[in-house]
């Protein structure tokens, strides 16, 4: 599966679900011409539905069909592939009427028939690494997509649980997910969690995106996942832990800077 050209890293980002279509379609504008100007080939990424949700009054979604029509109107009009994630079996064949990508969530990354589903529509299928697991063992999610009749696989790192309240990134894993043979994506905003708070609204630590994703560069991830708003305190989901849409540009040009250099 090609999905970027060489030269460059390509970019899944957007917000972390869609709130409305007015600010779907004003992220994806802006992240779409920074990308045509620095050519990193782009996917834009929201869900239509948050179902991993700490606390049950948390928001969820503005309902499925009309957060799919939201992210069908950024397809058609701005010709963007689209992802975004699947939580049971019966949503592949809804979502994969508008998304390339189908994203499995790291929760659910050893769901077979998850797996299997989103596999058998043809589509991308992306697999969250769970935070519980070893890259090494990444290689059975990747055998169950691949084994459905699909190839068209990628695995994105987003942290290994450290403690109760932590994540951290291991960058040695990157060796094992290359063995898979397949894009292997750094998710540099989820990676930076605070999840299980006591006051069941995950925390975060934002001001570190731009190390993590300078760190996932240098060592050859080729791809870089993260969330952004335009207002993140105010985001309807994960605000605590995405990037600023307005320090998006500055921080793609440090990050092609770098791949440059190591490539």
């Amino acid at each position: 599966m090609q999905t970027y050209n060489n030269q460059n890293f390509f970019l899944i980002a957007g917000p972390c679900v869609v709130e409305n279509e007015n600010t779907t379609l004003h992220i994806a504008q802006t992240i779409d011409a920074i990308c045509k100007r620095l050519e990193i080939h782009f996917y834009f990424k929201a869900s239509y539905r948050k179902a991993n949700r700490s606390s049950m009054y948390s928001f969820t979604g503005i309902g499925d069909i009309e957060a799919l029509s939201v992210l069908a109107k950024v397809k058609e009009q701005l010709g963007l592939p689209i992802v975004t994630d699947i939580h049971a079996p019966e949503e592949a064949h809804l979502a994969a009427q508008v998304a390339d990508v189908l994203q499995i969530p790291a929760f659910l990354c050893r769901q077979t028939e998850l797996l299997q589903a989103a596999a058998k529509t043809g589509k991308v299928v992306n697999i969250k690494k769970g935070q519980f697991l070893s890259p090494e063992s990444m290689q059975f999610a990747v055998e169950k997509v691949r084994a459905a009749g699909n190839p068209n696989v990628m695995i994105t790192e987003r942290g290994t649980s450290f403690g109760y309240h932590d994540l951290i990134v291991d960058f040695r894993g990157i060796k094992a997910l290359r063995q898979n043979r397949c894009p292997v994506v750094l998710d540099c905003t989820h990676a930076l969690q605070q999840p299980n708070q006591s006051g069941g609204v995950t925390g975060g630590h934002p001001e570190l995106i731009e190390t993590l994703a300078k760190a996932g560069i240098a060592v050859g991830f080729d791809g870089i996942f993260l969330e952004t708003h335009p207002d993140p305190k105010n985001a309807l989901s994960d605000g605590a832990n995405m990037l600023p849409l307005s320090q998006l540009e500055t921080l793609l040009e440090k990050l092609l800077k770098i791949r440059h250099a190591v490539i």
